[in-house]
């Protein structure tokens, strides 16, 4: 049989797989380098604090991504100036679409106030992806880029607990932010729930305090703590706004040989309490690596090469293979899952600033 009878036979073949509902492998799609397309990433402010120099970072990846990719376009990088003067999110997407950008990434930091100026940019061809934060009600959002599970935050919390402290176990405390903080409090639950797996009885929770986002109270309450439980061996916060600021009180007081502190942290800040003793495991995420993702998913969308739509897969270079699915934290959203947390500690320590 001639290859060219044999592609005539197996076409048929593929169709009725198709309308039977049986699903038909198909390669993920790849990108066509050296597309022009002016793109603009928009994080939520601009500022030189540690959340902005987050954002550069993420920038990074994006400039990496273009680099890669060969767009001769424009890659714009704005957005408010921190403490809000300048011009709004909304704003800015309205200035791009009329300027002939052709894909947003952004951080949404505008609720679904900013959903006129998607649509209207939408309405010109504009392909809009979120990252770090989605626009609440998915509306006019091709896809949203998700750092990582949130969902499983409290049992990571629990399996660093447990690495941290070995098979002996021991006290256990969080230091959270406020009463009502709403991914400290699920996090919470979900490392309470993990406790009660038989994996965890070595852990005890002694204590639950806030600091109330608030460095210096932070600092109080993790002193408080080893104060009140002699027998605390690690302090747990669900995250890296104030992980700092309690670290930098044990390694003060000369404690970190007693309690160490444990949770969500950035590398660039906790190295040094690493490389002292003070910091147990903690996790974070990679914003270039977030940044240069939604760059991936920006352009492909831009270029046709994907469409919005649940199953599509497709190649992000470095980062390998990925699957667009229903966000099932938004009933009409489309997310990207870039993957899962990353733990650190001095075992790792060489790749940590």
């Amino acid at each position: 049989m001639s290859a060219m009878r044999a592609t005539i036979l197996m076409l048929p073949i593929a169709l009725l797989l198709a309308d039977s509902g049986i699903a038909v492998a198909q390669s993920p799609a790849t990108a066509t380098p050296g597309k022009a397309l002016n793109m603009m990433f928009v994080p939520k402010f601009l500022g030189t604090d540690k959340y902005g120099k987050l954002f550069d970072e993420a920038h990074q990846g994006t400039v990496e991504a273009a680099k890669e990719l060969q767009n001769p376009g424009l890659l714009l990088y704005t957005a408010p100036i921190q403490a809000g003067r300048g011009p709004s999110q909304s704003e800015i997407v309205a200035a791009a679409a009329a300027d002939g950008v052709k894909a947003i990434m952004m951080s949404n930091a505008s609720g679904d106030q900013v959903v006129p100026a998607l649509k209207a940019a939408r309405a010109k061809g504009v392909k809009v992806v979120s990252w770090d934060s989605p626009i609440p009600s998915a509306q006019d959002e091709d896809v949203y880029i998700q750092q990582v599970d949130f969902s499983q935050a409290g049992q990571l919390m629990a399996d660093m607990a447990l690495d941290s402290l070995g098979p002996a176990g021991g006290q256990v405390a969080i230091l959270s932010t406020f009463p009502d903080a709403p991914f400290q409090n699920a996090a919470i639950a979900q490392f309470d729930a993990a406790l009660k797996q038989p994996k965890y009885a070595k852990l005890e929770q002694v204590d639950l305090a806030y600091g109330n986002d608030d460095p210096a109270l932070t600092a109080k309450q993790a002193l408080a703590l080893v104060d009140k439980h002699p027998d605390l061996k690690l302090i747990l916060i669900p995250t890296s706004t104030v992980i700092v600021p309690a670290a930098q009180a044990l390694q003060d007081k000369g404690l970190c040989d007693k309690v160490k502190v444990g949770g969500f942290g950035l590398p660039s800040e906790m190295g040094v309490y690493t490389r002292n003793g003070c910091a147990a495991q903690y996790a974070q995420w990679s914003f270039v690596d977030l940044g240069y993702l939604s760059y991936y998913t920006a352009y492909l969308l831009a270029t046709h090469a994907i469409k919005a739509e649940a199953g599509q897969q497709f190649m992000a270079g470095r980062m390998g293979k990925y699957t667009i699915v229903k966000d099932p934290g938004r009933p009409h959203g489309l997310r990207v899952l870039m993957g899962p947390w990353a733990v650190y500690d001095k075992a790792n320590l060489p790749a940590i600033p």
